[in-house]
């Protein structure tokens, strides 16, 4: 894995930092596909209860690296480059947010700094933002002539609705941190110099929770997002026979009756 993409495993927790922090952690291919690989690591690992994204230095991610994005734009006008640059929607984008949003086990994205771009849509595509109050929020995309991509179509206007999804998109701007917690983007504001610590502490509490729970809560928030009151009834009926008949369930159970700490499996 890259030296711009740090991976940690430590009882249960995959810790991900995103590690340029002298570019502001904005993504170029090699921190794209490091990124993109470690997120698919996690989500295939067993070891792995709960993940948490963290920027290094100054900023979460300001979104696609423009230096290697121009070059690369004008490779391509001249027919030297390797092909469509804007391929890598597909190629990295789309997979790092479908690895975040579709993974089995919850994730926590820290909002260190600044989230800008793709950088806002990986922290938009994570089940739990804490966020420093020294951080903010920018979809910047119509700023340099783009449309939303990273997820952000989706999961902007899921957070906070339609029409203010729409107002932050075609008009980008900073949202800081107590605007995005009274948006609704923000789940916990907290003092920057404990955000680390919080941050960690609200992933590690998940990565000894429930984990095969937490899948199921996800594949039920992601299908009723998009199917009627009653198919969601019937998945949740699916989804509930699944858990009932985990382990974790059953230690729930005892450990309450007994009046004890349940020690979760995952299973």
């Amino acid at each position: 894995m890259a030296d711009t993409v740090l991976y940690d495993l430590t009882e249960g927790l995959a810790t991900i930092t995103l590690n340029r922090p002298d570019a502001m952690n904005a993504l170029n291919i090699d921190t794209k596909v490091a990124l993109r690989d470690a997120l698919l690591e996690a989500a295939e690992d067993p070891a792995v209860r709960a993940v948490l994204l963290i920027g290094s230095g100054r900023a979460f991610c300001v979104g696609q690296d423009l230096k290697e994005h121009i070059g690369l734009l004008a490779a391509d006008r001249e027919g030297s480059g390797e092909g469509s640059t804007m391929s890598t929607v597909s190629l990295h984008y789309n997979p790092i947010v479908t690895a975040i949003a579709g993974m089995p086990k919850p994730v926590v994205a820290a909002v260190n700094g600044v989230a800008a771009g793709a950088g806002a849509g990986f922290a938009f595509a994570a089940d739990y933002r804490i966020v420093a109050d020294t951080a903010s929020f920018n979809t910047s995309f119509a700023g340099v002539a783009l449309t939303a991509d990273s997820g952000v179509s989706w999961t902007l206007q899921r957070l906070i609705g339609y029409g203010r999804a729409a107002d932050l998109l075609l008009f980008p701007r900073g949202i800081d941190a107590q605007e995005a917690l009274e948006l609704g983007i923000a789940h916990r504001v907290v003092p920057a110099d404990e955000l680390a610590t919080e941050a960690a502490g609200v992933a590690r509490r998940l990565a000894e929770g429930p984990t095969a729970a937490y899948a199921a809560i996800k594949e039920s928030l992601a299908f009723a997002a998009g199917h009627t009151l009653t198919e969601a009834l019937a998945k949740e009926d699916e989804l509930q026979r699944r858990a009932g008949a985990s382990d974790d369930h059953a230690i729930a159970v005892n450990a309450f009756v007994n009046k004890e700490k349940p020690r979760f499996t995952g299973r």
